[in-house]
């Protein structure tokens, strides 16, 4: 071997590697993160790879980890979904199995995928998640393994950020919805009750309601007074509109109620439930002189073509990702403050929601425009 060629391999035995994954639920602007991530940290020089299907990757044996270079993320960017995959039930600080008598029981596999990311000889673990992911990501990094993360969340109740890539085109999704369904509305002199994501923080439907003209908008933040909703029902037919329209967070309840949604660990099961439109449309039978119909939007407000909004700040995200690598700043998370993106300690992302505040600009121009939110 010449001095060059020996000179050269060290160099690259030298190389930063970097392993990124997609754990939680999918979001518009996914792709759009790891397109940015591996394309700058490639020009930065790293080595990239993939952990297929969230922590799955990083459990299953073998692994299933793939390198991942500028020609592997081309034409991306406009695509939904995760080309790496998802996986929102995999932790592995409480991994399922089954027992020798047939039931489920979990066990912790965090060594696991320490040892994984190890013989693969990976300096830095990147997650891109919601609050279940970046506690994840803490606890790991508690035993030892370099983390930066990455926040995921279409409700936008993440307080670690102004803004989530994916919020934007999930209201787009919503809106959608609503301008479709007045026309329906109408026709059938119904009401026609919306539901939408936004389990603990109500953006989504407030800023859709807003959007395409609802007349009704629960969110978690406030607990309803079924009244009020009725009232604002029989108002608008006094006044010779036969249609309403209300936008429901799925976390929203009524005074006195508990949140009726389902968790997402359940989403797969065959089985009905009632989630908070259903249970709104309950309160409301036998009240109004209306049918009352539902429609929950689900993973639609999860799939898509993400917006321009969302492509760029997935990709604002996934290049400053990889730049706090290069710079070997982990246990820190990207955030977008104001305009611009910054790092924060990643710490500061559990257990820390962003609700819509009562008081705010948003809530006033809902109550402005003669919006009912069930309280005053």
């Amino acid at each position: 071997m010449t001095d060059d060629n020996l000179a050269r391999e060290r160099e690259q035995e030298k190389l930063r590697r970097v392993l990124i994954l997609t754990g939680g639920d999918d979001a518009p602007g996914l792709n759009a993160v790891v397109r940015g991530f591996v394309k700058t940290a490639t020009e930065l020089g790293m080595r990239v790879y993939g952990s297929e299907d969230g922590f799955a990757g990083l459990i299953d044996e073998p692994a299933r980890i793939t390198p991942l270079t500028p020609a592997s993320v081309q034409g991306i960017l406009p695509m939904g979904g995760s080309v790496l995959g998802c996986a929102n039930q995999v932790n592995p600080f409480a991994y399922p199995i089954a027992a020798a008598d047939g039931s489920t029981q979990t066990i912790d596999v965090s060594k696991r995928v320490k040892a994984t990311l190890q013989e693969r000889e990976i300096d830095i673990l990147v997650l891109v998640g919601g609050d279940g992911t970046l506690d994840i990501g803490m606890r790991l990094a508690k035993i030892g393994v370099p983390v930066v993360g990455v926040p995921k969340a279409i409700d936008n109740d993440l307080a670690v950020t102004d803004l989530v890539f994916g919020l934007d085109t999930a209201v787009a999704t919503a809106t959608s919805a609503i301008d479709a369904l007045h026309s329906s509305a109408e026709a059938h002199d119904r009401v026609l009750v919306l539901e939408v994501v936004g389990r603990h923080a109500g953006w989504i439907a407030l800023m859709s309601g807003i959007a395409g003209g609802a007349d009704v908008i629960l969110i978690p933040e406030f607990h309803y007074d079924v009244d009020r909703v009725v009232d604002k029902i029989r108002t608008r037919t006094a006044a010779g509109h036969s249609f309403s329209i209300v936008v429901a967070a799925e976390g929203s309840k009524p005074m006195g109620g508990t949140v009726s949604s389902i968790s997402e660990a359940h989403e797969s099961s065959a089985a009905p439930h009632e989630g908070a439109a259903v249970q709104l449309a309950r309160l409301l039978e036998g009240r109004i002189d209306h049918e009352v119909r539902v429609t929950a939007l689900g993973h639609l407000q999860r799939g898509g073509s993400p917006s321009s909004f969302d492509r760029l700040l997935g990709t604002r995200f996934g290049v400053h990702a990889a730049e706090l690598c290069y710079h070997d700043n982990t246990c820190q998370i990207v955030s977008l403050r104001g305009q611009e993106v910054v790092a924060v300690p990643l710490e500061a992302a559990i257990g820390n929601y962003k609700r819509v505040p009562p008081d705010g600009e948003l809530v006033g121009v809902a109550r402005a425009i003669g919006i009912e939110l069930g309280q005053e």
